[in-house]
């Protein structure tokens, strides 16, 4: 019985060990020059690359044809345009609106929203799971529910403070 899918060769052991530490090493670097953002999950984008990122990590390291220099300029362009698309998105509302959808108002004052609920593909029961995760007691126990652009949701109570507030700004949202 021929066990090379349990150990090909010390070659292939020493390469992931130094492609690792390399690449692994350069991804520091490249992510503490980027800044906090890079690997924020503010929007889909954010959690593409973030996905992205892990993705090429593990080629550069399991992926014989993938040489460490390739590797690392892959990571560093991935992180490049994820910089470039929140620069320009800072600067531009089109790039904005092209690149990070508006929260969506999905339940308020004891109403689930069931448009906005089709339209986000949102159950009552995901919404109703989010509200007891919460501490509330049900639908009825909150003001508003809103879905955030990074596809969390948040629970506003009735009571809580700024809740006024808060209601008059979701207003636009609500379509």
């Amino acid at each position: 019985m021929e066990l090379q899918f349990l150990f090909d060769s010390w070659t292939g052991v020493l390469r992931v060990l130094v492609a690792g530490i390399g690449a692994y090493a350069m991804l520091l670097v490249i992510l503490r020059i980027s800044g906090k953002r890079t690997l924020s999950k503010m929007n889909a984008f954010d959690f593409v690359v973030t996905i992205a990122l892990g993705s090429t990590l593990a080629s550069v390291l399991l992926d014989k044809s993938v040489p460490l220099a390739e590797g690392v300029l892959a990571l560093a362009l991935l992180v490049f345009l994820q910089y470039a698309i929140t620069w320009l998105s800072v600067r531009s509302r089109t790039v904005l609106q092209l690149v990070k959808a508006e929260p969506t108002l999905l339940a308020r004052d004891g109403r689930f929203l069931d448009e906005a609920m089709r339209r986000q593909r949102v159950t009552r029961d995901e919404i109703e799971a989010a509200i007891r995760q919460q501490g509330r007691n049900g639908i009825n126990d909150v003001s508003m529910v809103i879905l955030e652009t990074d596809g969390s949701m948040s629970v506003i109570s009735s009571h809580g403070p700024g809740a006024h507030e808060l209601r008059s700004d979701m207003a636009k949202y609500v379509r």
